[in-house]
């Protein structure tokens, strides 16, 4: 039952439970066909009320910190599979603690805590075989100088004794065919160290869910890598798991006209509530707006920080923009609800879920409290 905008709160993420329950079908299919395991990266999706449904599909979570690795142990009831470019000493026993694999960045941090893994926690090293489909610097660990991963050149033809996991992330958002040419990579550059590890965790990137994705191709590029080295395979897709599951409701607040250009002042802020937007750039779909459309409405919108930034460029509506109107923001569950923030104090938007049989749960509404407990 399609969500309906006009019994949510304004400003609202709301996630529509059927549409996830979608993807986590599609994606336990491809577990079981391929034979590996598919886990949830926090950092794209952390509803932790969802975790039980997750939970009901998917094999795990994967964590980058303490917090989040700890979520995943309290609520999904699980151990985490936990990688972080470098882990904090004082935090270090816990981590272990809710983790099952835990994964270092490179080998000096490896021999720096070694001693302090637990019997039967499987450890493992990330590496970067230097191939990456994303253009996007920011988002690509495989640029040159990144800090992400040992190189080849750092394994000097030997594998540290005690790992016996290999990790390598450089996807984003990408296709089976990227995923493919990085397990080229992977064999390219490690090759010779396949054969005595116990598990390779390909990362996150897969955009499994999106429609057009080659799942055929997937699963065939896993079966066969898992024939050939007799390894565990892991995959920790974020966008995958709430891609296309919610929007983000707002309100236009006020209309201005600066020079001809036309903006329409939102209840949200794009810094604050979706900095992807600014940051990636990544461009949303809005309902009923298309790219600038000659003749047609067209505003420019605002969001509510005092940022000079803080804005879209135009879009193009089918009637005027008033005062009170709704503009829904798509596809604004992954991701950008981890990566919120309280900037200049604006209200947060709340956190909503539509249900199976077509209700509105609010699961978090965001008070001054909030607020003040993120600074003191």
């Amino acid at each position: 039952m399609a969500i309906k905008y006009e019994k949510c709160p304004s400003p609202s993420y709301v996630l529509d439970e059927a549409k996830l329950v979608e993807n986590l079908v599609l994606l336990k299919e491809v577990q079981e066909k391929a034979g590996v395991s598919i886990i949830l990266a926090l950092k794209a999706f952390s509803m932790w009320k969802l975790f039980p449904l997750v939970g009901q599909y998917l094999s795990g979570a994967t964590a980058s910190s303490l917090h989040e690795a700890r979520l995943i142990f309290e609520e999904m009831e699980r151990k985490a599979h936990t990688y972080s470019p470098a882990y904090l000493p004082a935090e270090f026993d816990q981590i272990v603690r809710y983790s099952s694999h835990i994964t270092f960045n490179t080998i000096t941090e490896y021999e720096r805590h070694r001693a302090k893994v637990s019997p039967g926690l499987s450890m493992g090293l990330r590496v970067n075989p230097g191939y990456s489909p994303v253009e996007t610097d920011l988002y690509n660990p495989a640029i040159a100088g990144s800090r992400l991963g040992e190189w080849p050149t750092a394994l000097a033809g030997s594998w540290p004794v005690g790992i016996e996991g290999l990790h390598v992330h450089t996807l984003c958002e990408s296709g089976a065919d990227h995923f493919q040419r990085l397990v080229e990579a992977v064999e390219q550059h490690f090759g010779p160290f396949l054969p005595q590890l116990k598990w390779v965790n390909f990362g996150g990137g897969h955009l499994i869910t999106r429609e057009g994705y080659d799942v055929d191709l997937l699963i065939e590029t896993l079966v066969e890598f898992r024939s050939k080295y007799e390894v565990e395979v892991i995959l920790e897709p974020g966008s995958a798991i709430a891609w296309e599951t919610g929007d983000l409701v707002s309100t236009v607040l006020d209309i201005i006209d600066s020079g001809g250009v036309k903006t329409a002042i939102l209840d949200v802020s794009f810094t604050a509530h979706m900095p992807d937007t600014l940051e990636m750039p990544y461009r949303p779909a809005i309902i009923g707006a298309t790219d600038p459309v000659a003749g047609k409405p067209t505003y420019r919108l605002g969001g509510v920080s005092c940022l000079a930034g803080d804005y879209l460029s135009e879009y193009s509506f089918e009637n005027e923009l008033t005062v009170g109107d709704r503009v829904i923001l798509k596809d604004m569950i992954h991701y950008t609800m981890v990566k919120t923030n309280h900037f200049n104090g604006v209200v947060h938007p709340s956190i909503c879920k539509w249900t199976m049989d077509g209700k509105l749960e609010v699961l978090k509404s965001f008070t001054f409290e909030d607020y003040k407990g993120r600074l003191s």
